[in-house]
């Protein structure tokens, strides 16, 4: 897998450092975070060298989670060229993530 475990300190730094960066904001608890996480992991082996993954648990980052905005999870977060592009809030199907990333490319 190639998905990078973040915290509020490196976040920045993952979201800027490749041109396109999808992040999965979840929690240990949460059901649908857990319908989505080995979505996430398949995608990305798909996109592997072509886009940046990265898991933020929002329990343990409460305080970036805010930042962010976040108000409910799962939230996948969309990056290009380092800034915010789009999200997805809830439990989505592989196809329609793809989308998504595809939209990236």
């Amino acid at each position: 897998m190639v998905v990078q475990e973040l915290d509020g300190s490196g976040f920045d730094k993952f979201a800027t450092q490749s041109s396109v960066a999808v992040v999965d904001v979840w929690a240990p608890w949460c059901g649908p975070c857990r319908m989505v996480s080995p979505i996430v992991d398949r995608l990305s082996e798909r996109y592997n060298g072509k886009v940046s993954f990265g898991k933020l648990n929002s329990d343990d980052n409460g305080e970036k989670a805010g930042a962010l905005g976040i108000m409910s999870i799962p939230t996948l977060l969309f990056y290009k060229q380092g800034k915010l592009v789009d999200r997805i809030v809830g439990a989505y199907p592989e196809e329609v993530i793809d989308e998504h990333i595809r939209k990236l490319l």
